[in-house]
């Protein structure tokens, strides 16, 4: 999938499916069903124009993009998002953005899409246009509940990630640098691949789960089942504030500085603090083979 910034995108006929779309939950894949490109926004439109109350986000443009791409679409096409075109009218985004540079001839947004300065631009106004074909998504539900990116967040938050995952339609999904820890899983013979949390995203809440990870090997992205600590490590003082620990299991080697990938299935326990070092050992044996159990 090429992925383009909005000035860069060059004027051709396109089917566009038009959102945020932060998870590239369920709701978010009607949308994009059938369109040829998708248009997002990054930053998202909430932390230019109202950061205080900015929403912790479920994907980097990154995760995304690999979300959008694993669906088919063909270009995803980002627009910078700033003060000058959040004052943008609706009426000035529909016939500069979708009609002028992208050539939108037909375009599917989510039944509650805004957009336009202070939101006022709604579905209503792009079924009205009559140089494009608008497609209106109803909002999608799943065991009678509404499929939003706010409710998934909470879902998330909470470590309840099987039911964060029907929502999303695939397993949520962290990514980054694997960095040099204080090795204490190696002296207690779990070696782990330690990620720096981005404060910009949402984590699952302290505990461990049961995942499969990923780095790229020969071109290839490589999984393999894992046990994932999140939380401070309360049987030790470290420091160093919420940590991800991601145990692979059967691998060995260095994972130092390269990218991976953690999809989350399910949580096994909440974070623990163990009187000895020997009773933390034995629930990490139980650990990994619950892991194994469900990631395998």
């Amino acid at each position: 999938m090429k992925v383009t910034w909005l000035p860069d995108a060059e004027p051709r006929p396109r089917h566009v499916a038009v959102g945020e779309f932060d998870g590239v939950h369920l709701g978010h894949r009607e949308v994009i069903a059938g369109a040829d490109t998708v248009l997002t926004f990054e930053p998202h439109p909430r932390a230019v124009v109202a950061p205080d109350a900015a929403p912790k986000l479920l994907t980097s443009l990154a995760v995304k993009a690999d979300l959008i791409a694993g669906l088919g679409v063909r270009e995803l096409v980002v627009i910078p998002f700033d003060r000058s075109f959040a004052a943008q009218g609706p009426q000035e985004f529909v016939d500069s953005v979708l009609v002028e540079r992208l050539g939108a001839q037909r375009v599917s947004v989510g039944e509650n899409f805004r957009f336009g300065h202070k939101a006022t631009g709604d579905a209503d106004l792009l079924r009205r246009q009559a140089g494009f074909e608008a497609r209106v998504v109803p909002l999608v539900e799943v065991d009678g509940e509404i499929v939003s990116s706010t409710h998934i967040r909470g879902l998330v938050v909470a470590g309840e990630l099987e039911k964060a995952n029907r929502f999303l339609g695939s397993p949520f999904q962290l990514r980054g640098s694997v960095v040099h820890g204080d090795e204490r899983g190696r002296e207690l013979g779990y070696p782990t691949a330690n990620l720096v949390p981005d404060n910009a995203l949402v984590y699952p809440g302290n505990g461990v789960y049961a995942c499969r990870a990923a780095f790229e090997q020969e071109g290839e992205w490589r999984w393999w089942p894992a046990a994932t600590s999140i939380g401070v490590r309360p049987t030790f003082v470290t420091g160093r504030g919420v940590l991800v620990e991601a145990f692979l299991l059967d691998f060995e080697g260095d994972l130092y500085d390269r990218e991976l990938r953690i999809a989350f299935l399910a949580r096994l326990r909440g974070e623990r603090r163990f009187d000895t070092v020997e009773g933390l050992v034995d629930q990490m044996h139980r650990d990994v083979e619950s892991a194994r159990a469900i990631a395998a």
